[in-house]
């Protein structure tokens, strides 16, 4: 990570180099981040190359829409089941910051894909209480 293009880069536990917010996050909120709970297009498109070259697609052109924004969203719900502070079973809260600049072609995907996943789930509130029987 680029100090010149995020400012300060901050090594979490396992080694991975994420911006200075997400370790913000990690230090104010006594939690234990990994590499994983940093999205980027770069490890996205490298999820989907490898699901290219297993045949995970059958052969079909590969598309932002819907290849790179579902691998976004299997991201995210992949990463909600990780511990961070401690404790088993998954997070009470995701915070996703979507970074960046809007209006950069490099945000669209995740754009979409957080749009997608808001529908997909519907209201996070109920979302929320369903799981925790409120």
């Amino acid at each position: 990570m680029s100090p010149f293009d995020h400012g300060e880069v901050f090594v979490l536990d396992d080694g991975g180099e994420v911006d200075l917010d997400l370790g913000n996050y990690e230090r104010f909120l006594d939690i234990k981040l990994t590499r994983d709970n940093n999205i980027t297009i770069g490890k996205i498109y490298q999820s989907v190359i490898e699901k290219v070259r297993r045949g995970d697609y059958l052969g079909k052109t590969v598309q932002v829409v819907p290849h790179i924004t579902d691998a976004i969203q299997e991201w995210i719900e992949r990463v909600t089941k990780i511990p961070v502070d401690g404790k088993e079973g998954p997070a009470d809260v995701c915070v996703i910051e979507l970074g960046g600049t809007i209006g950069d072609i490099e945000s669209m995907p995740f754009i979409e894909a957080l749009g997608q996943f808001s529908y997909r789930v519907g209201n996070i509130r109920k979302l929320l209480y369903q799981s925790h029987g409120c």
